[in-house]
């Protein structure tokens, strides 16, 4: 493709974009195939000579689009969005046409000098404790890894790294039993075993008891095991609950535990003042992060991660082969040296241009339009006869469940009947929701 016939096409599939945005609600929300449709209907091998953009563009319309889930829908209520917005999109455009590998300040000192201002704008924003310092995170499961293999190194000196494990102490980890899947995957992958991943119980708000983390704790030092660290969450997957940071906080403080605080959906929210009380405590935390690309406009993929001490992170990630090493390393910040992947996107654009295109004061009117359709369809919940709350709404999601009078009241038939009706009103293609299960309800 010349680059005439790029200006054409890209011309193009800028109108279908806008067009798609402006059209997407006419749309069946959830894609509506059945399994192995897209795949059958694609050639068994790659051609061998290139095809003309027009043919591709026909099969996109008619094999992958019927494929696509729509998570900008506006009735997308499944799982927690990755919300997008036009200005995010435009620097996507410009992150893939520059091309940028952006693991060292001198292969694009743009982009390291911008992630480290924006992510500067975000902690003054949210309020984090001054001496913080942040970078971007590709997920939240990263995030958390980084998280866990820091405090192991920490502890360990730094020795894990260049030993190996077998002479480790033996590491446990706690967190709520409400706790996202990826804190199981960080411990398999950080080699800790989940064998010694603590589900600590939580109370009627689904947020995790102190007092049960305290026991825990002793019960393992008793039993001549390591606890190395409590991953508490602000928003839970299944209800957002808010976990009490201050106790847990004391708690970590006192037996010399490193706490990572995961608010991955919830964090956009202490953009908001009247929200700022659900992270009391978070200055006790060593490392915390939110997702920008899940309520802050921002496109998928791009994870804010913060640490209290920039020099673990650094210490436990830090590998200098003499074909990295330049002559500025003294001065600025080689983000490739601040996590897991030495290969890195240019994804600060993306949220430089969210935050200068709506500003602080236009994400807080966006988050608090969302806080408010979520009271008032909990309200419409609890006056409704044949249905039920079945969590505190904290923010903008709402657990809900149906229970009419005609139904036998054992669990596994309101259950039943609650996944029919999912499954119907998946099927109509004007929504999309998911569930989840509490406790013994």
């Amino acid at each position: 493709m010349n680059l005439e016939d790029f200006r054409q096409h890209a011309h193009q599939l800028v109108d279908w974009m806008a067009d798609y945005l402006q059209n997407i609600e006419q749309l069946p929300v959830k894609s509506q195939v059945a399994p192995r449709t897209i795949y059958q209907a694609l050639p068994a091998a790659a051609p061998e000579q290139g095809e003309d953009f027009s043919r591709i563009w026909v099969d996109l319309q008619q094999i992958i689009m019927p494929g696509i889930t729509h998570w900008q829908h506006p009735g997308f209520f499944a799982y927690f969005p990755a919300n997008s917005s036009p200005p995010s999109v435009l620097a996507e455009m410009l992150t893939a046409t520059l091309g940028a590998q952006c693991m060292l300040w001198e292969t694009s000192p743009a982009a390291a000098e911008l992630e480290e201002k924006v992510m500067d704008w975000l902690k003054n924003a949210l309020q984090l404790p001054e001496s913080w310092s942040g970078v971007i995170q590709d997920t939240a499961s990263t995030g958390t890894l980084c998280a866990l293999l820091t405090a192991r190194e920490r502890f360990a000196a730094y020795q894990i790294n260049h030993q190996g494990l077998q002479n480790a102490p033996q590491f446990c980890v706690y967190t709520s039993t409400q706790a996202h899947s990826s804190i199981d995957k960080a411990v398999k992958i950080a080699g800790l075993g989940t064998e010694r991943l603590r589900k600590i119980a939580v109370d009627e708000a689904f947020a995790l008891q102190p007092q049960a983390l305290r026991q825990a704790i002793e019960v393992d030092l008793q039993a001549g095991l390591q606890p190395l660290c409590v991953v508490a969450t602000v928003g839970t997957t299944s209800t957002t609950a808010i976990d009490p940071l201050p106790e847990i906080g004391a708690i970590c403080q006192e037996f010399g535990l490193f706490l990572h605080v995961d608010a991955a959906y919830a964090g956009t929210v202490a953009l908001l003042p009247e929200k700022r009380h659900l992270f009391a405590g978070i200055e006790q935390a060593d490392s915390f992060l939110f997702n920008p690309h899940k309520w802050m406009l921002t496109n998928f993929d791009c994870t804010a991660y913060f640490v209290k001490d920039k020099s673990a992170l650094i210490q436990t990630f830090e590998i200098l082969p003499e074909y990295l090493k330049t002559a500025h390393d003294s001065q600025v910040n080689n983000y490739r040296d601040w996590g897991i992947q030495l290969g890195r996107r240019f994804r600060s654009l993306k949220l430089w241009f969210v935050l200068r295109s709506y500003g602080l004061e236009g994400i807080r009117q966006y988050l608090r339009q969302h806080l408010e359709l979520a009271s008032v369809f909990a309200d419409k919940i609890q006056q409704a006869a044949d249905f039920e709350l079945m969590a505190p709404v904290s923010l903008n999601l709402v657990c809900f469940r149906w229970k009419p009078a005609f139904i036998a009241s054992s669990t596994e038939a309101v259950n039943r009947a609650n996944e029919q009706l999912l499954k119907a009103l998946n099927n109509t293609g004007k929504v999309y929701l998911t569930h989840t299960k509490l406790g013994d309800a």
